[in-house]
């Protein structure tokens, strides 16, 4: 959830930089739910977890991939998820 936005000039390098200030919270505290309720852990389908869109996006532009590109995406999201550094956002534990 966005909760705040900055917006100023740099002028020693004549760019205009815009910080944009979210707060997770709610995405986390949906995955603990979801995890304590047992949602999306069985069956063929699982639910691997719950992941805000501008973090995504975030992760997108790190690695260098095109937001439309959705193969490359769902490998940039798939090894966040694996990493182990986002797995307070993780509802399924396993490996896919």
């Amino acid at each position: 959830m966005k909760i705040g936005e900055k917006v100023w000039h740099d002028s020693t390098n004549d760019k205009l930089i815009v910080q944009k200030i979210h707060d997770l919270n709610p995405e986390l505290q949906r995955a603990e739910m979801l995890r304590k309720a047992g949602c999306g852990q069985t069956g063929e389908s699982r639910l691997v977890g719950t992941i805000p869109l501008t973090l995504i996006a975030e992760w997108c532009k790190e690695a260098g991939v095109k937001w439309d590109d959705i193969e490359a995406r769902k490998e940039v999201v798939k090894r966040k998820m694996l990493s182990g550094e986002f797995d307070k956002f993780r509802v399924w534990q396993g490996r896919y």
